[in-house]
């Protein structure tokens, strides 16, 4: 159990009960009803902070951007706004999501993939800086305007992470330019009168490998100073994305981020140098970092199955976490107030939707479960409420906020009113 616990402070141990920051998890699930997702503020701050301070000890000519797409809730939104980072969005709405939360436009780079002519438009009146994914994003959005700042994301071949579906640069990526088409892009942006240039890459995702980081930033800056050279201009920022990772198992490695920082910033530096890039901004966008672990999905166990195996079906599934079924992700799993009970019953936890892949727990050694137990799934704070869905016609969960002893409603649980939504039966089918 301390293996499970480890570098998680927000979570306590009170007797074999969970707290989440000062507030146990019974209480949230009483109050606010399960499946339920629960923040921990401090956690949010701690994570973004300890990057923050990585980046001003080893490099503080730079950015720190936080990809929305990992948790979009307007208040863990905010959170990071007060901690002074800028907000990377994958579309329009997320662009939208960034000034409600009360990020300026000069602080958010729309960073999508596969751009329609709509989003493009989109993104030139937010007046934001965009980064395209493709010459032909590039050759639309110099033809329907000038943005303040044009940037390309670029596939350098190299690519990082442990999860297979995160993997986002090489021969089989969707995402990211050739080196040759790049530079075409950045001629044209530089014929079209654009003063301002970004370079941009993101190869892989939950990396816990602190040498990769400086390999990809050796392969972006080569990258870079052929662009300069072809076309003669200079980058206002270089952006090796994210890929930032956290253990999800207990028995995994945390990744120092430091370390992986202060190797990057001396590579950075001595790569600008060589290739004669300027004073450019080294920029990171993580996501995941920042939320994953701060993050725990409550789910009630309804039943108890005894057949080829003993399932425990709950009442969250892959409508509520889908990463298990999407990518074979493994979550930690809690049983509240059995922390200090041994591991000896081998288990599935599956949950209520009509598909044999909804298990959010395969095999697992697990204390002795019974019907109306609290689980909690750890590490869900990224890529858990934003991938979720309304299929089998079940509502998405409710979201809290905790800090200290105290905890907020900041997302409602959806009712049949949202689901059904703006459907309309036409009259014809009344009669």
């Amino acid at each position: 159990m301390n293996k499970i616990l480890r570098n998680r402070d927000f979570l306590k141990n009170r007797k074999g009960k969970i707290l989440i920051e000062g507030v146990t998890a019974s209480s949230l699930a009483k109050k606010f009803g399960t499946p339920l997702y629960v923040y921990s503020e401090s956690r949010i701050r701690a994570n973004a902070q300890r990057i923050k301070n990585a980046l001003e000890k080893f490099i503080p000519h730079s950015k720190l951007f936080y990809a929305i797409k990992a948790n979009n809730n307007l208040s863990v939104l905010s959170i990071l706004r007060q901690e002074a980072l800028g907000a990377d969005a994958a579309g329009p709405y997320e662009i939208e999501l960034a000034k409600k939360a009360g990020f300026s436009k000069s602080k958010i780079l729309y960073s999508g993939v596969f751009h329609s002519d709509e989003e493009l438009k989109f993104g030139l009146k937010s007046g934001v800086a965009i980064n395209v994914d493709s010459l032909s994003a590039a050759k639309r959005l110099l033809h329907f305007g000038k943005p303040p700042l044009f940037s390309m994301r670029v596939n350098p071949g190299i690519a990082g992470g442990k999860i297979k579906g995160l993997v986002f640069a090489g021969a089989d990526a969707k995402f990211g330019e050739s080196l040759a088409n790049a530079t075409k892009a950045f001629r044209l942006a530089k014929q079209r009168g654009i003063k301002k240039f970004g370079l941009h890459m993101m190869t892989g995702s939950c990396v816990l490998d602190d040498k990769y980081f400086g390999a990809a930033t050796t392969k972006l800056l080569e990258f870079a100073g052929k662009i300069r050279k072809a076309v003669g201009i200079q980058f206002e920022f270089i952006d090796i994305g994210g890929g930032l990772g956290i253990p999800y198992r207990a028995k995994e490695k945390i990744l120092d981020v430091a370390k992986a920082i202060r190797v990057t910033a001396k590579i950075f530096r001595d790569g600008v140098s060589k290739f004669q890039l300027g004073n450019p901004q080294l920029m990171l966008e993580p996501g995941r970092y920042i939320v994953g672990d701060a993050g725990v999905l409550l789910t009630r166990v309804g039943t108890v199955k005894q057949a080829q195996k003993i399932f425990i079906g709950v009442d969250a599934g892959m409508q509520t976490l889908l990463r298990p079924m999407l990518y074979d992700a493994w979550h930690e799993i809690l049983v509240d107030g059995k922390l200090n009970s041994r591991a000896s019953q081998k288990v599935s936890v599956v949950g209520p939707i009509c598909e044999n892949t909804d298990q959010l727990a395969r095999d697992r050694l697990l204390p002795k479960i019974t019907e109306k137990d609290l689980l909690a799934i750890l590490d869900a704070g990224a890529y858990g409420f934003g991938m979720g869905s309304n299929y089998n016609t079940r509502a998405r969960p409710a979201e809290v906020l905790a800090k200290g002893k105290s905890a907020e409603l900041i997302r409602g649980r959806e009712g049949i009113s949202e689901i059904i939504g703006k459907q309309k039966i036409p009259q014809r089918l009344k009669k």
